[in-house]
């Protein structure tokens, strides 16, 4: 392992293609960040006008991970994580919330984007006591990924795995399943995995959206039934409770407005 956060490399033959939507920064756009282009602000302008709830789904994406964190760090004693999918840095990142509660949490974030790549750097601001790394690597790799993350994290020691609105980009879902069960298979007993992801079967505006967006050329990104995100879970034991939409896992406090969203989520332990 090393101790010290790694410097991305220089970017692969992959460039950033500025006139197609890209899902990244969109996504950053809903959750008011700035690294993105007018096409990324046009689509996702067109999408929220179909579907003004994405904004919701987005942000509800982020604090369902900041309490997974939380109760990872803070109640299951969990110290390594493993995000794989990174997406650009906006609030809350991982490392941030990880290291509030337990300065010396190690990190490692994943993503195969040249976007994400050329913003890494923000990704991988740490404690002194902790750290953090990035691998340019393909979810379609788990055995790279596991590679690579080894030289952060020990292995050998409980490790959460983060999959925040990623396997949705897999459209073989039978692929998707392989993935996550060979990247669980290289993490110990008493591991982690975390996943959220657009769902289908709650919000019929959300998936005319998201069936529209999926035909603009850009990276398609595949909504769920909630019975295929939760067999994704299949082996491990799911916490309480169990794959719901993202607002009601564990909600810091009641919301009486609060109502489900096309976005479902869950926490599973490793026996």
């Amino acid at each position: 392992m090393t101790d010290d956060a790694k410097t991305p490399g220089p970017t692969t033959h992959q460039t950033i293609d500025t006139s197609v939507p890209h899902s990244a920064r969109i996504w950053n756009y809903w959750l008011g960040g700035k690294d993105n282009y007018p096409v990324d602000e046009a689509a996702g302008d067109a999408y929220s006008s179909v579907f003004p709830g994405i904004v919701t789904v987005a942000r509800s994406s982020r604090a369902f991970l900041r309490r997974n964190i939380t109760y990872l760090v803070t109640e299951a004693g969990i110290g390594q994580f493993l995000d794989i999918g990174t997406g650009l840095p906006t609030v809350d990142n991982t490392h941030e919330v990880a290291q509030r509660l337990d300065p010396t949490t190690r990190i490692v974030y994943v993503d195969h984007d040249p976007m994400v790549l050329a913003h890494a750097r923000a990704l991988l601001t740490s404690t002194p006591e902790g750290a953090t790394a990035y691998v340019d690597a393909d979810l379609y790799d788990p055995d790279r990924i596991l590679a690579a993350a080894a030289e952060t994290l020990d292995l050998s020691r409980p490790t959460a795995l983060i999959l925040s609105n990623i396997l949705g980009h897999i459209g073989d879902y039978d692929r998707a399943r392989t993935i996550v069960t060979r990247l669980m298979e290289g993490l110990p007993s008493g591991s982690y995995l975390s996943i959220n992801d657009g769902s289908r079967g709650t919000d019929a505006d959300y998936e005319q959206a998201q069936d529209a967006y999926n035909e603009t050329g850009a990276v398609p990104y595949f909504l769920r039934p909630i019975d295929k995100i939760t067999a994704f879970f299949d082996g491990l034991e799911l916490l309480d409770p169990g794959v719901v939409s993202v607002p009601f896992w564990r909600p810091e406090a009641a919301s009486p407005t609060a109502e489900p969203i096309g976005e479902h989520g869950g926490l599973a332990r490793k026996p």
